[in-house]
């Protein structure tokens, strides 16, 4: 089953709203964080991805969240493998 491009559109900005709240001293600061939400809440929109593909995905979002300019460009080039192609 093919993603449709826009539910990897909704995960890119859901990514880029939790990184723009993250702080590294949210776990210190907030008891009640969770980077796994966090994560949970971006890939919500992904659905009929092989467990694999869900699996690497969410290891990066994890990654950008915490450290979005040293991740964002690994997370574009996993949405664009996994992505379906344009359409003409």
């Amino acid at each position: 089953m093919t993603v449709p491009q826009e539910q990897f559109d909704d995960l890119l900005s859901r990514t880029a709203l939790a990184a723009l709240f993250y702080y590294p001293e949210i776990a210190i600061d907030d008891d009640e964080y969770d980077l796994q939400r966090d994560i949970a809440y971006c890939l919500e929109p992904i659905d009929g991805l092989p467990p694999e593909d869900l699996e690497r995905l969410r290891t990066v979002v994890g990654r950008v969240i915490t450290n979005p300019s040293a991740h964002r460009s690994e997370l574009l080039a996993l949405v664009i493998e996994l992505a379906p192609p344009p359409r003409e």
